[in-house]
């Protein structure tokens, strides 16, 4: 079942490739993409809850961020076949594909992403995990522009797509360590989140 499920995943990553789903999701709105993705990341979470039942939420964080690697590093292989005319087209399927990942993550860590501060919490943490720094009002408010100035940063690996079909594996492989560092970087964020809201609901109980 585990297998199927990767497949779908994967099967439906290629399918944002397309040029009209990626000109589509190049102009979404980045809070609209947290919003619209909070759905889908419930039924990811239960469903990764009932796979594994005893596994606590590090775990289950790992096994979310090894799913977005695998997509990651199978993107990386495709579309570095097609060297430096695919870097515009990877880099919005990569920071949509992180924006998931710290979704899924917070959702995991019970944060309530319809709250307004809280996606900007995370829109920040993707913006540190990238050399961004926090995303202040100036920065880019659609996925593509974003993916524009992490171009311009160099904030994802651009080494591999030099070099047509010899680099394609190279690619794959530096989006999956960049999917992990960013996956780590959330866990180390919202493990912060979940103790200090456990805190809070301990001096509640000994306030009552």
């Amino acid at each position: 079942m585990a297998f199927y499920d990767s497949f779908v995943e994967r099967f439906a990553a290629l399918k944002m490739l397309s040029p009209a789903e990626l000109k589509k999701l190049a102009g979404a709105k980045l809070s609209d993409v947290v919003l619209q993705e909070l759905g889908r990341s419930r039924v990811r979470i239960t469903d990764l809850e009932k796979r594994y039942p005893s596994a606590g939420p590090k775990e289950l964080a790992q096994h979310l961020i090894d799913g977005k690697k695998a997509m990651a590093g199978m993107v990386g292989g495709v579309s570095g076949v097609f060297g430096l005319i695919s870097v515009p087209a990877d880099l919005v399927f990569m920071s949509w594909l992180q924006i998931i990942l710290l979704v899924d993550v917070a959702t995991l860590y019970k944060v309530n992403l319809k709250s307004a501060r809280a996606r900007g919490e995370l829109l920040d943490l993707f913006g540190y995990a990238n050399g961004l720094g926090p995303m202040q009002r100036s920065s880019p408010k659609v996925l593509g522009g974003l993916a524009a100035k992490l171009l311009v940063k160099g904030g994802l690996p651009t080494l591999g797509r030099a070099m047509p079909l010899v680099a394609a594996p190279v690619t794959a492989y530096l989006n999956n360590q960049h999917i992990q560092a960013v996956g780590e970087q959330a866990l180390r964020f919202y493990e912060g989140f979940d103790k200090a809201h456990a805190k809070a609901r301990s001096r509640e109980k000994k306030a009552g």
